[in-house]
This record gives structure tokens, C-alpha cells and sequence, in this order.
């Protein structure tokens, strides 16, 4: 099992967390690398080149990491830390996961708005239910995760408007296939920084998994 409870798959590749000093798949962790003049930068989409720093996707595991200059251990030499890295990662991870969001849109694999989200999940199309955070509870609890599926409420309706080319958005929805599976973890992290609200729900089976 990873740290987050998730199984693991034999195929997965692992690093290291250099706060927790935990191996778990790639799926749950930030990757860093040393950028110019040494500063450390937050490597998101994990195509920066140089040697990987890994870090949990946990606000303590980070905030650890920076604290005690986990960096420069990991990087192996002198680094220098922004004061502002945790805001930075979190803004390049809502960033990538409204990018992927829009992608699956654009190939037909999700949708927005209450009726439609509705649809999806009642005839078994929809996978991934999305939430804006700051949307309606009341709203919000008339629709449930799918059977088998994930949910997410660590995206803003602003954010969720980007992804779908509107003004805001409350529901969104994601077929299987196509960028399901990168749409997961990147939108895992997502909330592993940020948190949700998922718990407090009242609608039918939403939980955040």
C-alpha cells in the first residue's frame, strides 16, 4: 500500500520522499530538481532535466524538507530554497491539472454543468466527479461519486471555469480512459497540498477516496 492508502501496482516506478525517508510510487510525490543558479524548482509535469529531488505530496512533508535544508542533502550540494515554494508548487499543480481537465474536454472525455455531470454519472459514463470548493454545499450534495470512481473538490469554480472555457464552474465530470488516469494523480497531489471538503458532503456516497 502507499502512503495514502492506495494499492500498488508491481509496474510502478518508486522514489524516495527525503522528508519521510518513505519509497512510494511517483504518483504521490513532487518532484524537484536544481535549476539555475541553484535555486530548487518545482518540476510538476517531471521534465526538467537533472538529478530528481523528490518530496511527498503532503504540506508537512514539505514544509519539513525546507525546514531542515532536506534539499541541499538531497541535491548534494548548496541550494538555495524560495521562501515562496510551497505557493509555487501549488499554483503549477492547479495549473496542470486545469490543462488536463481542458484536454479531456476538448476530446469529448468531460463534461461541466449540473444536469450534464447528472447525466453522466446516472448512466455510468462519468469516473471522476469534480467540485469547486467554494460552490454550494446544497448544490453540491445532489450529486455523488461514481461507483468505483474517484472525487475531487480541490479545484476553485474559477479554476474549474479555465478547464472548460467558461466564466465558473461547479460540477465537472471525466469519462474513463483517454487522460483519466493523469487527471488522478495530479489532481491527488492537488488535494494532498490543499485539502478538501469532500467528508462533510451530505449527497449520496461523496466522499473524497
Amino acid at each position: 500500500m502507499t502512503r495514502g492508502g492506495r494499492p500498488k501496482t508491481r509496474d510502478e516506478a518508486e522514489r524516495r520522499c527525503i522528508a519521510t525517508g518513505e519509497t512510494q510510487p511517483k504518483a504521490g510525490l513532487i518532484r524537484f530538481v536544481v535549476g539555475p543558479g541553484d535555486v530548487i524548482v518545482p518540476d510538476v509535469a517531471e521534465r526538467l532535466p537533472g538529478r530528481g529531488i523528490w518530496v511527498s505530496a503532503d504540506p508537512a512533508a514539505l514544509a519539513l524538507a525546507v525546514k531542515k535544508n532536506l534539499f541541499a542533502r538531497g541535491a548534494k550540494q548548496k541550494v538555495t530554497v524560495p521562501a515562496d515554494l510551497a505557493e509555487q508548487v501549488e499554483t503549477l499543480l492547479a495549473r496542470r491539472v486545469i490543462e488536463l481537465i481542458s484536454l479531456a474536454r476538448k476530446s469529448g472525455k468531460a463534461v461541466a454543468g449540473f444536469e450534464k455531470v447528472k447525466g453522466w454519472l446516472a448512466d455510468g459514463h462519468a469516473r471522476v466527479l469534480f467540485q469547486a470548493s467554494d460552490g454550494s454545499e446544497r448544490g453540491k450534495s445532489k450529486l455523488w461519486t461514481p461507483e468505483g470512481g474517484r472525487f475531487f473538490g480541490c479545484l476553485t469554480a474559477d479554476e474549474l471555469g479555465l478547464a472548460f472555457g467558461r466564466q465558473h464552474v461547479i460540477h465537472g465530470a471525466l469519462a474513463a480512459g483517454g487522460l483519466e488516469r493523469r487527471v488522478v494523480e495530479e489532481a491527488s497531489k492537488l488535494r494532498g497540498l490543499r485539502g478538501t471538503y469532500g467528508e462533510h458532503i451530505a449527497g449520496k456516497d461523496t466522499k473524497d477516496v
